[in-house]
């Protein structure tokens, strides 16, 4: 299964108001095995990046001046994209303002995300796993213990590394998240723990089994047991049972 981590930066809030993606960073997972692959662009939005947005990514229209446009960069970022599961957080943002950029364009070949990829959206899974709590990627990395110091200010980049750990441990039965292939011990290791896993697995017993026998202590049995009790009353001076 090849999945895609995607985050974007933008020029601000809402595409609707023409703003634009300044920065898009993807990293890829198959089979839930980071592969070292990604993709990282910024982009020449042809606007002015607001005020308010510079505060959260430090990205400023200076640094965006000599920047590809979407239209430069488009063929490359969807054909690294394309057949994925996109795993994004608070997916709506980031899919609504790729599909305002591909609308722009008007391409016969790239029309909008749903059309050559699927789409999960990590902050719908956390709600569901923790209703009632802060779902943020911040309070994510702090609940599942996930490294997010150098997250100063919001990078696309950084932002998809940092969800595809965070994803891997939401989702549960990836622990090491070292790069595919990269140690052929760690492989035997997984392969023995998902061995073992197998081992574990409960086993549901028939309906139709016979009734277990009940074997009742005799008096015999019984007597000895007092016995003992009063043994360990007298030594020790209390019990427990």
């Amino acid at each position: 299964m090849r999945q895609i981590v995607l985050d974007t930066e933008t020029t601000g809030l809402d595409p609707k108001s023409g703003h634009r993606i300044i920065e898009i960073g993807c990293v890829e997972l198959i089979n839930r095995k980071l592969t070292g692959r990604h993709y990282h662009q910024y982009i020449n939005p042809e606007r002015e990046v607001d005020d308010g947005a510079i505060e959260v990514h430090g990205i400023t229209n200076e640094f965006l001046v000599d920047k590809p446009v979407f239209s430069q960069i488009v063929d490359e970022f969807m054909a690294f994209c394309d057949g994925a599961e996109l795993v994004i957080h608070n997916a709506p943002f980031d899919v609504g303002f790729i599909n305002a950029e591909l609308r722009r364009l008007g391409s016969s070949r790239w029309q909008n995300v749903s059309a050559h990829c699927s789409v999960l959206d990590t902050l719908a899974l956390a709600r569901e796993r923790h209703p009632g709590q802060k779902n943020n990627l911040d309070a994510l990395c702090k609940r599942y213990f996930v490294d997010n110091s150098q997250r100063d200010l919001h990078g696309a980049l950084l932002d998809a590394e940092i969800l595809a750990d965070v994803y891997l441990m939401m989702t549960g039965g990836q622990t090491d998240l070292a790069l595919a292939g990269a140690d052929k011990s760690s492989e035997r290791k997984e392969d023995k723990a998902e061995q073992q896993s197998e081992a574990g697995a409960i086993r549901r017993l028939s309906a139709d089994r016979a009734a277990l026998a009940v074997l009742r202590a005799t008096e015999e049995e019984q007597e000895g047991h007092q016995q003992m009790l009063a043994l360990l009353e007298k030594s020790a001076g209390k019990h427990f049972w």
